[in-house]
């Protein structure tokens, strides 16, 4: 049986007073699922502090595949590590799309996150041009096979994977739960045996009033939550269907 996870990706948004709010309300929540939340790099030690006795898990939206050096602007897995991060977010749409992030530097990433001793989770997902041209399944595979090469499969199968279609994140569309069960099991089916017990999560404008019905589906083990995540009532609402 795999344990829920519901994940919120605060992205950049927040500021002190919000997210001591944001802490308060965490610490009150009560639900059987796993949770973890992903601040702004700044606030991490913050975040990590106020939830220390809470259960919650704390994560990076990110990670320099790099482990020291000359790259301004950058956050090693060490750093991360050393602030209590426990999760890194790896592969996130608005990083591919954003910032010009490659599979194949996806997969050094989520590489540097595992041998930092944290958990990734990888991020994959199609746009609506290649949903509306049969590709999902073709390209969500190649995301995967990416990391796979890397650092194989049993690395991918000891972390978190994250369905996340392109076309629903921030947009207030949602892929059907059947829409997302059908990529959930291709996943599942890709990973074999090795990856029975891999949780795989799907995001994508999750909100309490479609997370009951993703919930139900066998392949899906809790979400990847984004604005919802920053009202502490709705989060909290997911985080008990999960």
């Amino acid at each position: 049986m795999r344990h829920p996870l519901v994940a919120g990706n605060w992205k950049m948004n927040g500021d002190s007073e919000s997210i001591i709010a944001l802490i308060s309300g965490l610490c009150e929540m009560q639900c059987k699922a796993e949770v973890a939340v992903f601040p702004p790099y700044v606030y991490i030690p913050l975040v990590a502090e106020g939830l220390k006795s809470s259960g919650v898990s704390v994560g990076g939206q990110n990670a320099s595949e790099h482990t020291a050096g000359a790259y301004t602007g950058e956050t090693s897995c060490q750093m991360l590590r050393d602030t209590g991060c426990q999760y890194v977010i790896v592969g996130h749409s608005e990083r591919r799309s954003i910032c010009g992030e490659s599979d194949s530097q996806v997969a050094e990433k989520f590489a540097a996150v595992a041998a930092a001793d944290m958990t990734p989770i990888l991020c994959v997902g199609e746009t609506l041009e290649q949903r509306n041209q049969g590709e999902t399944l073709k390209v969500v595979a190649a995301q995967v096979e990416a990391v796979i090469d890397c650092v194989g499969l049993d690395g991918v199968c000891a972390a978190v994977i994250a369905y996340e279609p392109v076309w629903a994140i921030g947009t207030g569309q949602t892929a059907s739960a059947e829409q997302a069960q059908e990529v959930h099991q291709a996943i599942r089916q890709k990973l074999g045996d090795t990856g029975a017990k891999t949780r795989i999560l799907y995001g994508g404008s999750v909100k309490a009033a479609n997370a009951a019905e993703l919930f139900l589906q066998p392949d899906i083990d809790g979400a990847l939550v984004g604005g919802a995540s920053l009202e502490v009532g709705e989060f909290s609402k997911i985080c008990k269907l999960a």
